[in-house]
């Protein structure tokens, strides 16, 4: 698997792999960001050049962090992906939200390391209320059901929040959602480091 021991998606699709107890098995190519070179193999195997892509046994290259989870779910033990039902499309939607703030969040940091006066300040209000509306989502949700996806996809981004952005304290208001968060973190597949697990 091709991916950043400073990607958030990357991290997921590890974590994935953990849980499903399949790590043993995955080899992981740790790709710098920013490359100083672009990486001829990531290329072939996905011209996107995105992380993670997992090339899989017989060579098939899969990308993006929700199929390369559904399928190393799939492949090991891993009960994260409910087969169907109101459960199934809750996990589904709480990956879904946790990855689109991911996604946001990035822009942010981008944006973030543009001269000041050349940030766009209505951008990081709307950014701020999605962000904000989100985590909200989560708080009341904290908890709710057994270990899905969306969970392992909600404690990515806590963490990601927590790495990147430690100005902004998410867990004021959120009292749940902090506890749920101080929870999962010590299951042994979030403490795991990507590269070296």
């Amino acid at each position: 698997m091709f991916g950043s021991s400073r990607s958030p998606f990357a991290r997921k699709a590890a974590i994935v792999a953990l849980e499903a107890g399949l790590r043993e098995r995955l080899e992981f190519i740790d790709v710098p960001i920013p490359a100083p070179t672009p990486n001829a193999a990531l290329a072939a195997a996905n011209p996107l050049r995105k992380l993670p892509t997992l090339v899989a046994e017989g060579g098939v290259a899969l990308f993006d962090s929700p199929v390369i989870c559904e399928y190393l779910a799939d492949q090991g033990a891993a009960h994260l992906f409910p087969v169907g039902g109101p459960a199934r499309w809750r996990a589904l939607t709480r990956q879904a939200l946790a990855d689109g703030l991911l996604d946001m969040l990035l822009l942010w940091r981008a944006e973030m390391r543009r001269p000041e006066p050349e940030r766009n300040a209505a951008l990081f209000a709307t950014w701020a209320q999605r962000r904000d509306g989100a985590l909200d989502r989560c708080e009341a949700e904290a908890g709710v059901g057994a270990l899905d996806i969306g969970d392992i996809a909600i404690g990515v981004l806590l963490s990601y929040l927590d790495f990147r952005f430690p100005e902004f304290d998410w867990r004021a208001g959120r009292p749940r959602l902090a506890d749920w968060q101080a929870a999962i973190e010590r299951r042994p597949s979030l403490r795991a480091d990507p590269v070296r697990s």
